[in-house]
């Protein structure tokens, strides 16, 4: 039996308005995580106008996992 989980993804700390999504198992919640959390990282460091390092790119990840939530329903 799966347990539903449901990913709340802001777009900063303060987004009224969250993105939710619910998914029949947790696995598919965390590849959906992964791949979201690499597409906003991507958009972020392809429209910076600096380049970006590796300590710059890990600070951008921890930043976009904080901002997402995973929770059984």
């Amino acid at each position: 039996m799966t347990i539903p989980h449901r990913v709340t993804y802001a777009i900063d700390s303060l987004d009224p308005n969250p993105v939710v999504v619910e998914f029949d198992s947790e696995w598919k919640a965390l590849q959906w995580v992964g791949e979201e959390i690499e597409r906003r990282v991507s958009f972020i460091v392809e429209h910076s106008p600096y380049s970006v390092d590796e300590s710059e790119l890990e600070s951008i990840r921890e930043t976009e996992t904080a901002l997402c939530r995973i929770e059984k329903v």
